[in-house]
């Protein structure tokens, strides 16, 4: 009995170390951000094409306050109720005090400074593919928008989904390739578009069904299914579900009509919103983009 004891304790370190390794945070290498300096300017663009403030505003927020980043807002999903949290510029309260690097590593890598894992309700999976230069600039706008001393409320979930280092794990099984997609011989607006929709606009979190564990099934890319809480349906926004010609999508990307005189509303409006600040050739690299997905079968 005390070698079958000795060895179950001796398995059950064994494996503890093994979870323990395989968890471990993943982060970016800061000499890819080192010596690149940011635009203001162009961070405004790229904020708005990742969306930071549709998710990060607080509940309800309109006009210029939909700037000012203090979060609250409620996803509910499978999982639980996820909470985003107050981003604004507030040193305390918000990322104020980040370097680029935390943000790099938060954006990218779905890692906090403090080396904690995030949960995949924030699209770093996504994010992962941003050029360094976006996410520099993105840091500068940051740093010019309003402070909020508003404390970033935790999220709502049960266990096990309340154990952050597990996603160390879920990182391992579920990480996308870059790019989902193999489309040979994709023009300069369609490699663009790409970018546009499968990084910064983060289009699949939405558009693309997931697995019983919350990953996106790229067999089905943006093929629509349920949304998060389970309580709706995103549309299938491949060739065939999407009659629309490219112009159509521009016009649905500039002001929220579609063809059939109808309009965008819920998170899609927001989303409509943001890309229309987009200079057009971005809105038609998008179009152009979304024509070149297979169909869903």
């Amino acid at each position: 009995m005390r070698r079958f004891a000795l060895t179950a304790l001796g398995l059950i370190a064994l494996g503890g170390a093994g979870f323990w390794g395989l968890t471990v945070p993943k982060t970016v290498d800061s000499a890819a951000y080192s010596g690149l300096h940011g635009d203001t300017g162009r961070g405004a663009l790229a904020f708005a094409a990742a969306g930071c403030a549709s998710c990060h505003m607080a509940e309800g927020a309109q006009g210029a306050d939909k700037l000012v980043l203090s979060g609250g807002q409620r996803f509910v999903t499978a999982f639980g109720t996820f909470v985003a949290p107050n981003i604004s510029s507030d040193p305390a309260a918000g990322i104020g005090g980040w370097s680029v690097t935390d943000l790099a590593n938060a954006v990218t890598r779905g890692v906090s400074p403090e080396g904690t894992h995030y949960y995949p309700a924030f699209p770093f999976d996504s994010y992962k593919s941003m050029a360094p230069q976006d996410l520099v600039d993105i840091h500068a706008y940051l740093a010019t928008l309003p402070a909020a001393a508003v404390p970033s409320p935790g999220h709502e979930l049960g266990f096990p989904f309340n154990i952050r280092r597990g996603l160390g794990l879920w990182k391992l099984a579920f990480a996308r390739p870059d790019p989902v997609l193999a489309l040979p011989d994709l023009t300069p607006a369609e490699q663009r578009g790409r970018y546009l929709v499968e990084t910064m606009g983060h289009c699949a979190e939405c558009h693309t069904p997931r697995n019983a564990l919350g990953a996106l099934d790229t067999n089905r890319w943006l093929a629509g299914g349920p949304d998060a809480s389970g309580q709706h349906s995103i549309p299938d926004i491949t060739p065939g579900a999407l009659s629309w010609d490219e112009g159509e999508i521009v016009e649905y990307l500039t002001s929220g009509f579609t063809p059939d005189y109808d309009s965008a509303g819920g998170h899609m409006a927001l989303v409509v919103e943001n890309y229309a600040q987009l200079p057009e050739d971005d809105r038609a690299a998008v179009a152009a983009y979304l024509k070149r997905v297979p169909p869903n079968p």
